[in-house]
């Protein structure tokens, strides 16, 4: 009687699946819905078989079990709708909002939106003052006075508790401009943050990691408003945070807080120390005897190059090429010369007619993104496009950890802005004051932008701790890089 009972059923479901899903002919119903139930009873005697012969026949003789009902579902589920599960479908393959937002640096803040600028001036530290005359094609980028934020941060270093000191310091720093370089600018940060977390406690009710992330919040919200952050700080940034996010629950305050200060130093000895040396050691095996390297402003890994070339017995000049307002290559000037290297100091106003003397050109970088962009200080686009002009190879050296993922396509979009009083006095020559008073003229603006982008034409070679590459395959390191869950 068994088979005829699961015949009932599954003609049952049979005929009310093909209601919805079948327009032939009543006589085919039925003919598909006995051989079903002929196929269920075949299953239904093999199952009782095969569970009589195990010992367990008196459990399956009650009623028609469940693995006899299973299989004419699963024929049935490819005549449904879809077998994608909900979730996926509403959503596509898109990420989620949650996964978007762990994203960092986020995309910064347009500054011509007044709404988004007014709620930031609320929850901001750091009270800033816009400049009157403002470069309207800049206007996406914050332009405020600078000057008068130095003295009011340091009255207040210990009135504000949602910053930590050694955090508040730093940001400081870069304020007054006593921290620069892509490197330096991300050891320091790294650093403050590692103090700010051994003083740190967790509150009663709070759980350590989300509270230090929220911590991390407000310190990097802080340093923004300093400074803008660089992509390098960026991608440690998130380095940091996922490490913070993945540390097991089981871990008591000060394990924790032991395993991220060894998270820190090991990306800063990995990512920057090492990198650098293995960057000079792959850099100097491009340099030959009786070369003229040409570099401009001053980059700590080039100089690590010259350095390390000239220590090992290599004969070449260096040509080192300057420009307004930091003047950063009078610093590495001396530096060299103190080291006993031959070298000659140029303006960049004069880098066309030195480079037909030159044999390479050793160039640092601020950043590269995934479409081989050089993001690098201003005066770089200019002197690597001369140098393709006369055919000189290009050499950049950059950490793998500045690459990053985005694609620029200009130094409008994404750039930051200096002080432009800077630019309107000449150092040394204090009768030449022509713009003293530029504030006053509403007609008149001055643009002191600190980055440039230069194209992946105008690039030979790109050397890195992951080797040297050409800035075609700067996707490929991005990918690499991503794999060690460092982005």
């Amino acid at each position: 009687m068994r088979p005829k009972k699961g015949a009932n059923v599954s003609e049952v479901q049979v005929s009310h699946e093909d209601k919805k899903l079948s327009s032939k002919p009543s006589k085919d119903k039925l003919s598909k819905a006995e051989r079903r139930a002929l196929q269920e009873a075949q299953r239904a005697a093999k199952s009782n078989k095969k569970a009589a012969a195990s010992g367990v026949a008196a459990h399956v003789t009650g009623k028609p079990t469940e693995a006899s009902k299973q299989p004419p579902q699963k024929k049935n589920v490819p005549l449904r709708t879809s077998s994608v599960p909900v979730s996926e479908t509403k959503g596509g393959n898109q990420p989620s909002e949650k996964d978007k937002k762990k994203d960092i640096p986020h995309p910064r803040m347009q500054y011509d939106d007044k709404s988004r600028v007014e709620k930031a001036k609320k929850r901001s530290v750091v009270k800033q003052t816009e400049v009157r005359n403002r470069v309207e094609l800049f206007r996406h980028l914050p332009q405020y006075e600078y000057g008068n934020q130095i003295h009011d941060l340091e009255s207040k270093i210990f009135n504000h508790d949602s910053v930590h000191p050694a955090v508040y310091k730093v940001g400081l720093q870069y304020l007054s401009g006593d921290i620069s370089g892509s490197n330096a600018r991300c050891i320091a940060m790294l650093c403050a943050f590692k103090e700010a977390i051994e003083d740190y406690h967790t509150p009663a009710d709070k759980i350590i990691t989300r509270d230090l992330t929220a911590r991390l919040n407000s310190y990097v919200s802080f340093l923004s408003e300093c400074r803008p952050l660089s992509i390098s700080m960026g991608n440690a940034i998130r380095y940091l945070k996922t490490r913070i996010t993945k540390l097991p629950s089981s871990l008591s305050e000060s394990e924790t807080k032991t395993a991220i200060s060894s998270d820190i130093n090991r990306f800063i000895h990995e990512k920057i120390v090492v990198a650098d040396n293995v960057i000079v050691q792959q850099a100097a095996t491009k340099v030959r005897d009786g070369d003229v390297l040409l570099t401009y402003g001053c980059s700590s890994v080039v100089e690590m190059v010259l350095v390390y070339a000239h220590e090992h017995g290599k004969k070449f000049r260096v040509v080192i090429v300057d420009s307004r307002p930091k003047f950063e290559g009078q610093g590495l000037l001396r530096r060299l010369v103190a080291k006993g290297l031959s070298c000659t100091y140029t303006h960049i106003n004069a880098v066309s007619y030195v480079m037909h003397e030159v044999t390479r050109v050793f160039l640092g970088a601020a950043s590269i993104f995934s479409n081989g962009i050089v993001y690098s200080r201003i005066g770089t686009a200019c002197v690597a496009m001369v140098a393709h002009s006369f055919r000189v190879p290009v050499l950049v050296c950059c950490e793998a950890y500045k690459f990053h993922e985005r694609v620029l396509l200009d130094s409008i979009c994404a750039n930051e802005l200096g002080d432009p009083d800077v630019i309107a006095k000449v150092p040394g020559r204090k009768d030449v004051n022509y713009l003293s008073n530029w504030m006053n003229k509403e007609n008149l603006q001055l643009l002191h932008l600190l980055y440039d982008a230069t194209p992946s034409d105008y690039i030979s070679l790109i050397v890195t701790d992951y080797g040297m590459i050409p800035p075609t395959s700067v996707p490929v390191i991005v990918r690499e890089y991503g794999k060690e869950h460092l982005f």
